[in-house]
Formats: C-alpha cells, sequence, structure tokens
C-alpha cells in the first residue's frame, strides 16, 4: 500500500497530477481543491495517498491532509460512492463542509456535490452521521480553550480547559463557530453527559447549535 508519495511536481491536469518520485512518475488523482493548493512544477510536494485496486486497474488518489484522506476511505463505504463521487463530495464541500453536513444530517448540502442525487445523499448522511463527531474530534487541534467571561457566568461550575471539551470546543471554532456560542453549547452538553468523550460531546453541541425551524 503507498499511503504518501513525496516528491516533484512534473505536470497538473485537470484530475490529476504527474509526481516525480525520484525518477519515477506517479499519476495521482486529485480533487480539486488539493490540486489548486499543489506547488509550481518542479517544486517539491507531498501527497497521503489512497490506491484503489482493481482486476483491471489500479489508480492512486492524493490527498492534501489525513483528515481528507480518512473522509474519502470512509464515503467510499457507502454503497453507491465509488471514488469518483467521493473525491466530488470533498471538493465541493471540503473537510469542514463534510463533517458539519454530515453531522447535522443536512442531506441537501451533500446533494450540492457531482454525481450526488437525494437518494444518495440521505443514504450517505443515514450510514455516516454517527461517525461524523469522532473525525472531527481526531482533526481537532489539541489546545487550552476557556469559556468566555460570559459563558463563565451563566454556567461557572462547568471548566472546558482540558480533555473531551478542549478538543470539541477547537473542532467547533475550526468549523466556523464563535467561541463563545461553542463553548456555551459543549459546556451545556457536558453538565448532561459529564463522562462524555469529544465525539459525543460535539454531536450534542451541534443539535443545540442547529438552526431551530
Amino acid at each position: 500500500m503507498i499511503g504518501r508519495l513525496t516528491g516533484q511536481v512534473a505536470h497538473v491536469g485537470e484530475d490529476h497530477a504527474l509526481i516525480d518520485v525520484n525518477g519515477v512518475g506517479y499519476i495521482v488523482y486529485c480533487g480539486a481543491r488539493t490540486l489548486a493548493g499543489l506547488p509550481k512544477p518542479g517544486e517539491t510536494v507531498a501527497l497521503y495517498t489512497d490506491l484503489l485496486v482493481r482486476e483491471d486497474l489500479l489508480q492512486l488518489f492524493g490527498f492534501g491532509s489525513l483528515l481528507e484522506r480518512d473522509w474519502h476511505k470512509l464515503l467510499t463505504t457507502v454503497q453507491g460512492v465509488g471514488a469518483k463521487v467521493s473525491m466530488g463530495i470533498l471538493s465541493t464541500l471540503g473537510t469542514e463542509g463534510v463533517n458539519r453536513a454530515i453531522a447535522l444530517g443536512d442531506a441537501a448540502t451533500v446533494k450540492r456535490a457531482p454525481g450526488v442525487g437525494p437518494k444518495l445523499a440521505t443514504r450517505i448522511v443515514n450510514e455516516l452521521k454517527s461517525k461524523a463527531p469522532a473525525m472531527m474530534a481526531a482533526s481537532a487541534p489539541k489546545s487550552a480553550a476557556g469559556l468566555s467571561p460570559a459563558t463563565a457566568e451563566t454556567i461557572p461550575l462547568v471548566e472546558v480547559e482540558q480533555g473531551a471539551s478542549a478538543d470539541a470546543l477547537s473542532a467547533l471554532v475550526n468549523l466556523g463557530y464563535q467561541h463563545g456560542e461553542a463553548a456555551e453549547a459543549i459546556a451545556r452538553a457536558a453538565m448532561d453527559a459529564p463522562d462524555a468523550d469529544a465525539g459525543a460531546l460535539i454531536k450534542a453541541a451541534l443539535r443545540a447549535l442547529a438552526p431551530k425551524g
């Protein structure tokens, strides 16, 4: 299994890049976001990869981050989602968009990707929504975080400076939620389930932060 390539960009096509690794050229299929982030030809790049093996075909897919590769692998476990559809979803939504849409059960957003109809979007959300919070928690930077002063006043006995709550807060902030509202939602979730892990806290907080109506 080829898990990572480091080499020089020799050529960039519409859906792939040719990476020269010590004189051997690898054709690596990438999503639009990954291709757009590649350096100029002649410069060095490192890509995480996933190898698709069939009887008559070997295809190498490249990703700019481990999280993107992990989402690709997870998406392709859903019936009807092949490598092309998965790459289209990640290109359209990005990893943060996929995290948010699936965790919130937002099939309409998933349906925006090419090749994804209403039934497939619903299947993707239903099969993967329980796994999205864990993916978010795993990708969250580990950093100290605390409640805002306003939140501390309303929930004085709950702390999110460390452990699962810090990881959950970091994941939500990375998704674009304001620190204060995310911290309050996680703090309330932690009060209801003191022993919950980061994935469970993220899931509960996302439900609380979801638009009502």
